[in-house]
């Protein structure tokens, strides 16, 4: 989403961010029938799954503020690009929107990388190939600088174990942490952006 021009208004940024996290979920279905592959079969709607996922958002909103407030070179680095990027455009959507886009994210990018690409190759090969490899794919389509997709695997890594935190799969737990931290980080990005415009 990183790369979308600038220029674009609220309406053509949501369209294009949704089509595209929601084209995600819809190549996990086409992948999933391709390969019979059900990537919504872990999918249990429990009250339990909602409780881990607010509780499992925590350690990541930590390790978040860490990186975010690093003055490693790296991290310093992703910061800004994030605030230059992605802020004039999420700046123009109100809270509802940003909402939106985040659970669209987290449900098109947990039913592809964890619903689909983990059971796959896992079935294919072992569980343990199929959490590192599709994390590091998930990596890769984060390939903003090579930091962020070290990071975004890693980020990867703790949603695919995240999955399995009650014995039983469950890919709510997973898609309630991704949705909720991307929702958080984008209010930060924000935050961020309309204080550097107060300051210049």
């Amino acid at each position: 989403m990183t790369n979308l021009p600038l220029s674009l208004t609220r309406r053509q940024f949501l369209i294009s961010a949704c089509l595209f996290e929601g084209g995600l979920g819809m190549a996990s279905l086409l992948f999933g029938w391709l390969t019979g592959i059900d990537p919504f079969a872990d999918l249990l709607f429990e009250q339990s799954a909602l409780s881990w996922g607010i509780l499992g958002t925590l350690p990541l909103l930590l390790l978040f503020w860490q990186f975010y407030t690093s003055s490693l070179h790296s991290l310093q680095t992703i910061k800004q690009l994030l605030i230059e990027q992605l802020g004039p455009l999420l700046t123009l959507c109100r809270w509802y929107d940003l909402l939106l886009l985040a659970v669209i994210a987290g449900i098109g990018e947990e039913l592809l990388f964890r619903g689909f690409l983990q059971p796959w190759i896992t079935q294919a090969i072992s569980p343990l190939a199929g959490l590192i490899i599709s994390n590091i794919l998930f990596g890769l389509v984060h390939m903003v600088t090579l930091t962020y997709a070290l990071l975004a695997a890693a980020i990867g890594l703790y949603l695919g174990m995240m999955i399995n935190v009650e014995g039983q799969p469950n890919l709510l737990t997973p898609i309630i942490i991704h949705s909720l931290y991307d929702y958080l980080a984008f209010l930060v990005v924000v935050q961020s952006y309309r204080e550097n415009q107060r300051r210049d």
